[in-house]
């Protein structure tokens, strides 16, 4: 069976221009900048503009023409489309189907949504390249975009500070180069007795929106700090050391962690229990908040774009999300 090499080939973003500060919720809920920055370690977050074109879809659109820049290819060049999001842009028909469209591919290619919440991207990073280094696949486009400000309640000071809008995502493909770039590891999982922790059960078959749900705000997305903040450092400790054995690596032969940006506290919490050198870990939940599925391909962009990723680097993913889903992906760039 052939086994080909796996390559990060580019890698693009987009957030919405409006920007929300701790200082701008300050005026609707009982809060203030100091008390949500010592918390999460957000300053500020990005939300659409629902009239000049911000929906998932379109910020996929913008995100993805700069990873194609990025990668010396055309629309057509993907065969794969993966659109990780818990906000798209319908119910049906799938997102991944509409940036096809917007994208004017017109190769037929595959388009499937991922609903794995924060774990998302890395959750369709990891099941493209198994396609991929098996040569079902050549180019797969992999997306993270949310507008997670559709389904914050905003009168709610425990969430609505935590999250915002953006997009982030990378072109995967067959590494027909001389370097040594390749996915090295990978790990997916979930566990659902923990679903409760962070979910939203009102909107789907089971309970479909009514009256009595906007009236309570009952069909927002809910979430217990607590529970989610102990299984979460717990989990991607595990996950980070998971993908190094079985890459058969060592922690100081990592040169970059790019993890969930959910809350500093469990960054810095995941970092202590590692051991690894705050100086080596991405963090841009200052500027963005929790974007989810986003968070991941948007901090790895940025660092890319700011010179400190640099290719044959050893960088590892690392996410946690509702459901609880978890993943990490390890890879030399």
């Amino acid at each position: 069976m052939t086994d080909y090499k796996v390559k990060i080939k580019g890698t693009g973003m987009f957030v919405p221009e409006r920007i929300m500060t701790n200082d701008d919720i300050s005026k609707f809920v009982d809060t203030n900048d100091e008390w949500i920055f010592e918390r999460t370690g957000i300053r500020e977050r990005r939300i659409s503009n629902t009239e000049e074109g911000e929906f998932p879809s379109d910020m996929a659109y913008k995100a993805t023409l700069m990873a194609l820049e990025n990668a010396n290819l055309e629309a057509n060049d993907i065969d794969l489309i993966l659109f990780a999001s818990v906000t798209p842009d319908f119910k049906l028909p799938n997102t991944a189907i509409v940036l096809q469209q917007k994208l004017g591919i017109t190769n037929q290619c595959a388009a499937l949504d991922i609903a794995a919440a924060c774990s998302g991207f890395v959750y369709g990073l990891n099941m493209a390249q198994a396609m991929i280094r098996t040569g079902m696949v050549k180019n797969a486009l992999i997306v993270g975009s949310e507008m997670l400000s559709r389904e914050v309640n905003w009168k709610d000071r425990g969430s609505c500070i935590l999250f915002g809008d953006g997009c982030g995502v990378a072109i995967v493909g067959r590494n027909e180069d001389s370097d040594d770039s390749d996915i090295l590891s990978t790990h997916l999982g979930a566990d659902g007795t923990g679903r409760e922790f962070f979910d939203q059960p009102v909107g789907g078959a089971v309970y479909p929106i009514t009256e009595s749900h906007l009236e309570d705000g009952s069909h927002f997305m809910q979430m217990k700090g607590r529970e989610m903040f102990k299984v979460a450092t717990r989990t991607l400790a595990q996950n980070a050391k998971t993908v190094l054995e079985k890459a058969n690596l060592n922690l100081d032969q990592v040169n970059w962690l790019v993890p969930h940006q959910a809350n500093i506290r469990i960054i810095e919490t995941t970092g202590k229990l590692l051991g690894i050198d705050p100086e080596k870990v991405i963090v841009n939940i200052e500027k963005y908040a929790n974007t989810s599925a986003a968070t991941v391909p948007i901090a790895f962009h940025e660092a890319i774009q700011d010179g400190r990723i640099k290719r044959g680097d050893v960088v590892l993913f690392d996410a946690f999300g509702a459901g609880l889903t978890t993943g990490a992906t390890l890879l030399r760039y």
